[in-house]
């Protein structure tokens, strides 16, 4: 199976990009399924519904999120009527909306797709994403139930993302961080099968503070003073993510590489798809 992550999208320029480029992407490398992290599309803070239709109809199989899922309260109700729209899986019981699905792949697959938020220097804190993540793949197991079993790690601490790796190799297929919006380098796959990646990295204007207009952040280390609030950057953006070759025989990863299209970061396509 040939599945394609994209990372962050933030506000409108990281959207555009994706809108842009991903339906030629899925003609041209054949991919699969796709995910889609999307909870700074709107402005930098949240998505709207109109944001989360417009994903889909670009190609996005499922769309997740993390600590910015509420900005945008609308996603409070909408939430409950879009099983494509995965909020993190460890918010306590009663939250709207999911937090995993099993969806269907291009090629008949069963994807089991799971949101996730760390708890090291994140807010809000969540219950404990460990125990969530085991929960999980037990109800669903990556050869059983579930033909490929794919994780979006939502987390600040590098520590947290690879422990967390770790903790699902061999029971998962994917393990990919996002949060922190910069493309990490340790791509690979982990002992046990599962690829692996801390950050996907972010599908926005990288000539920014993480995606943001960079005066405003820059004031606040310079000052301690706050002068305004964060803007989403307008300049082109680049798109940001990871491509895997995932077994139909195990479910594990069999190759593993970035994608990058766009300005300012080198572009690259995994050599496997060209």
């Amino acid at each position: 199976m040939r599945f394609l992550f994209l990372g962050d999208m933030v506000g409108r320029s990281g959207r555009t990009a994706v809108f842009k480029q991903l339906p030629g992407l899925i003609a041209d490398l054949k991919l699969d399924f796709v995910v889609v992290n999307g909870e700074n599309a709107a402005g930098g803070f949240g998505v709207t519904e109109e944001i989360l239709e417009e994903t889909l109809r670009a190609g996005a199989d499922v769309m997740t999120t993390g600590n910015h899922v509420w900005d945008q309260r609308e996603a409070l109700e909408f939430s409950t009527r879009h099983d494509r729209f995965l909020r993190p899986a460890n918010y306590p019981k009663g939250a709207p909306g999911n937090g995993s699905g099993l969806f269907e792949a291009r090629n008949g697959a069963r994807v089991l797709v799971a949101n996730v938020m760390g708890t090291v220097f994140m807010n809000p804190s969540l219950d404990d994403p460990f125990r969530c993540a085991g929960d999980i793949v037990a109800a669903c197991p990556l050869g059983e139930q579930a033909d490929a079993v794919i994780f979006d790690f939502h987390a600040e601490a590098t520590s947290e993302k690879q422990c967390f790796g770790h903790f699902l190799d061999g029971r998962a297929s994917l393990v990919v961080g996002t949060h922190t919006h910069v493309p990490t380098a340790d791509h690979q796959i982990l002992p046990g099968g599962t690829a692996y990646q801390s950050d996907a990295g972010m599908c926005g204007d990288y000539d920014s503070s993480l995606g943001m207009e960079k005066e405003e952040p820059l004031n606040r280390f310079l000052t301690k003073i706050a002068t305004g609030r964060f803007d989403a950057a307008q300049g082109p953006a680049t798109i940001a993510g990871l491509g895997v070759e995932i077994s139909d025989r195990t479910g594990l990863a069999e190759k593993v590489a970035p994608l990058r299209i766009g300005p300012r970061l080198e572009e690259t396509i995994p050599a496997f798809w060209r």
